[in-house]
Parts: structure tokens; C-alpha cells; sequence
């Protein structure tokens, strides 16, 4: 099977996945998401792992699944909040997960403390938030479509198809390289390819969901543009400084976890910010 088939098969199959379990409910897609973090984790330690970097993986996945969960239990639960021990540790859990891995290193006898120590919360930073922050997006969803969270489930579109748009463009009529030092491949042809996808696909739910006001649709596809394509080249950074092609093999024709949702690791910071602004003012 070629790469490009096997690339195909796998989107779909992953577009599929996710967009079953938004329409049936909001646990399920949590379970979902808390799965690609584990995975996500684990991959992205055991990529930068070398003879000078040793994260402490084992409790860089567990720091980050516990501080997924607990940004959910707070989230969903929705307890009021009171000055009982559980809804306390609940509130600060995370602050100390982070501090801990400090102390872990001094038991480690490892010659580079420093580095295994930034590298361990990055990889909680940089995979466990971003994919928590998605089930918050999911749980102030207000508007619904066909059974869908109208907002979650259109930045997944505008994002996928941002990609698609992109690579398939790019990949046939690229010329002109958009970011050559870090990623080869990449071009304007292929950038601009997307975003005027990314662009038609807001206007189009616009008019599916008129809800959600067109201005919104519109801001949500640019913070996908900016923030997604400077994701998808932070990934090829990283691979580029450990000089290898992807994150991982778990995903036929894609790579890794990492790989799959990169533009989605970046992006879901800033478009949270913004749909809580939105909802504040």
C-alpha cells in the first residue's frame, strides 16, 4: 500500500473515531483524549531520549495523565467549591506533580539533572494540557449540531482540512519553500493552499451554524493558520535537532501521535483563550 493511501486510511479512520465519540458524549471523547495523552507522552520521552537527556518518562506520563484527569474532575464534576480536603487537593494537585520531578532527579545519578528535568515537564506542558484543554472547549460547548459540539467539532474540521489542503496542494504544485531551515517540504504554495481552505470551510459553517456568530468562525480558522502552522513547525524542529523523520509508527502513513495532532497541540492553547475571553466579556 502506498504512503499516500495508508496516510488516508488512517485520517479517516481517526476523523471517524473522534467525531463518533463527540456525538456520543463528552466522557467518551475525554477517555479518548486521555488515551492519545499516555500515547503522546510516551512517545514524545522516548524520542528525545539519548546518552545526554534521560526524562524521567515513567513519572512524566503519570504527572501528566493525574493532571489531565484532575483539569477533567474539575471541569465535569462541577462541584462548588468548598473548604473540604478533596475539593482542596483537587485545586492544587498540579503545582507539586511538576516540583516533584525536582526532587525525583536527585535520586537518579544521572549526568545531565537539568536537562532531565526541563524535558520531563515539557513533555507534560506540551502534550497533557493541550488535550485537557480540548475536553474544557467540549464542556462549555453551548451550541450542538446533529448531535454534535458545534464549536470542538469545527476547529477539528477547520483544522483537518487546513492539513489536508495543505500537504495535498503543496505536495503537488509547491515550489517556493515556506521554512527550508527547519522543514524542506513545507511551502507557501501549500500554506496559502490551506488557508484558503481553512477560510471556505469557516464561511461554509457559518452558514451551517449560524450560532456561532461568522466573525468567531472566521478568528477561529486564522488562530488555526497561525498557531497550527507554526505547531506543525515546531514538530519538524524537534525531529529536525534529533534527526529523525517522525515520532513515532503507531499511525500508518502518519507517524506518531505527535505527528497527527501537532497542529492541534499548539493551536488548542490559543483557541481556548479565546473562546473563554469570548465567553467572559
Amino acid at each position: 500500500m502506498s504512503n499516500f493511501w495508508a496516510r488516508t486510511i488512517t485520517g479517516l479512520s481517526m476523523v471517524f473515531i473522534l467525531f463518533a465519540a463527540l456525538n456520543v458524549s463528552v466522557w467518551l471523547i475525554a477517555g479518548i483524549l486521555f488515551i492519545l495523552t499516555i500515547v503522546g507522552l510516551w512517545e514524545f520521552y522516548q524520542l528525545v531520549r539519548s546518552e545526554n537527556c534521560h526524562p524521567q518518562s515513567y513519572y512524566g506520563i503519570l504527572a501528566g495523565a493525574l493532571l489531565y484527569l484532575d483539569i477533567v474532575w474539575i471541569h465535569f464534576c462541577r462541584f462548588s467549591f468548598s473548604y473540604d480536603w478533596l475539593n482542596i487537593l483537587t485545586i492544587i494537585l498540579p503545582l507539586p506533580l511538576l516540583f516533584l520531578s525536582f526532587i525525583l532527579e536527585l535520586f537518579r545519578n544521572q549526568r545531565t539533572p537539568l536537562m532531565n528535568i526541563a524535558i520531563t515537564i515539557l513533555g507534560i506542558l506540551y502534550i497533557a494540557i493541550p488535550f485537557s484543554l480540548l475536553n474544557l472547549m467540549n464542556g462549555e460547548d453551548k451550541i450542538h449540531y446533529l448531535g454534535f459540539p458545534a464549536v470542538l467539532t469545527g476547529y477539528f474540521i477547520i483544522t483537518w482540512l487546513y492539513d489536508t489542503g495543505a500537504y495535498l496542494f503543496g505536495k503537488r504544485f509547491g515550489k517556493h519553500k515556506l521554512f527550508e531551515r527547519i522543514s524542506p517540504k513545507k511551502t507557501w504554495e501549500g500554506a496559502l493552499a490551506g488557508a484558503v481552505v481553512a477560510l471556505l470551510t469557516a464561511l461554509g459553517l457559518s452558514y451551517l451554524i449560524p450560532e456561532f456568530p461568522r466573525i468567531d468562525w472566521f478568528v477561529l480558522s486564522i488562530l488555526v493558520l497561525v498557531f497550527g502552522s507554526f505547531g506543525d513547525l515546531i514538530e519538524s524542529m524537534f525531529k529536525r535537532s534529533l534527526d529523525v523523520k517522525d515520532s513515532g509508527n503507531i499511525l500508518p502513513g502518519h507517524g506518531g501521535i505527535l505527528d497527527r495532532f501537532d497542529t492541534i497541540l499548539i493551536s488548542a492553547p490559543f483557541v481556548f483563550l479565546y473562546l473563554f475571553l469570548r465567553n467572559s466579556i
